[in-house]
């Protein structure tokens, strides 16, 4: 998958999938639990279970709609948190919340939302991207002229390397023609120098997507808000660690997942000083064409 040969990884998938076909997961944690079997899912009631995080859930859920082209219902069982913006997805027939008990729904076969991937085989050429799939009204911003750009800086505490020291940061918010959006929600809020750009997140997923609708560009570590900016169609910039998530696969620019993103890579583990730099000179170039194309006045 790193290397985009996805073909061979559907033939260790296979594999994967024929020897724990007989093996128990309901014992393990949700997110390491496997749901589908194999059984196709032409002609049946499908049920879309969300075990993973809510980034998972909205990079994955754009499979919703191919489900949906063979299926004859599609059912989605996802996290509470995302239901309003779930509702926006084609191909999804029946949303309901993930709750610790059972769906409470008939369904005929049902798989996690990550495994669609293999159920359709996909490749670099088939993977199902379009510019946008989540759909909100952009919230109001300030018609300053200026650039409007979203930043998020720290991811939770389950892998502290994708998180980038904000002190780093500190040159965006100061820069010309440049209207910062802090994002950032949960205890790396209280990072947050106090003259670092305006709080705009919210807790409230559709309430921050509206906000980042609105915005120009966002700027994020590897976390829930770069999903939520790409699928809304957003113009999105990820910063990775050198050591990265297979999604982002390796040595490229830009994603196959999501056509509207750009990431900027470390070459050497934990150093993010040549990351923020590109980043920023790319910022301050964004910032003037706009100024110049404002004109005078």
């Amino acid at each position: 998958m790193r290397s985009g040969d996805f073909g061979a990884a559907w033939e260790v998938s296979d594999e994967v999938l024929r020897v724990r076909s007989a093996q128990r997961c309901d014992h393990l944690p949700r997110h390491f639990q496997w749901v589908w079997n194999g059984e196709s899912l032409h002609g049946k009631v499908v049920l879309i279970r969300c075990y993973h995080g809510l980034g998972d859930t909205i990079q994955f859920i754009r499979y919703a709609l191919l489900v949906r082209k063979i299926a004859r219902r599609v059912i989605v069982w996802a996290q509470p948190e995302l239901q309003g913006l779930l509702g926006t997805v084609a191909g999804i027939d029946q949303l309901i919340p993930l709750t610790s008990s059972a769906p409470g729904v008939d369904y005929d076969v049902d798989v996690e939302v990550m495994e669609l991937p293999h159920v359709f085989r996909s490749t670099i050429g088939t993977l199902p991207a379009p510019d946008k799939y989540l759909h909100v009204r952009g919230a109001p911003l300030p018609q300053d002229g200026n650039i409007h750009v979203g930043i998020v800086w720290r991811c939770g505490d389950w892998e502290p390397e994708r998180t980038v020291p904000v002190a780093l940061l500190s040159s965006f918010a100061q820069m010309p023609g440049v209207t910062l959006h802090v994002l950032q929600r949960g205890a790396g809020l209280a990072e947050r120098p106090p003259d670092f750009g305006i709080v705009s997140g919210s807790d409230d997923l559709t309430a921050a997507a509206r906000t980042i609708a609105a915005l120009d560009l966002m700027i994020s570590i590897d976390s829930m808000p770069a999903h939520l900016a790409a699928a809304l169609g957003v113009r999105t910039w990820i910063l990775l660690q050198a050591e990265s998530d297979w999604r982002w696969m390796d040595h490229s620019g830009d994603s196959p997942w999501y056509p509207t993103m750009r990431i900027f890579r470390q070459r050497e583990r934990g150093d993010w000083t040549e990351v923020v730099n590109a980043v920023e000179r790319r910022l301050r170039n964004l910032a003037a064409r706009r100024q110049e194309n404002r004109g005078p006045g």
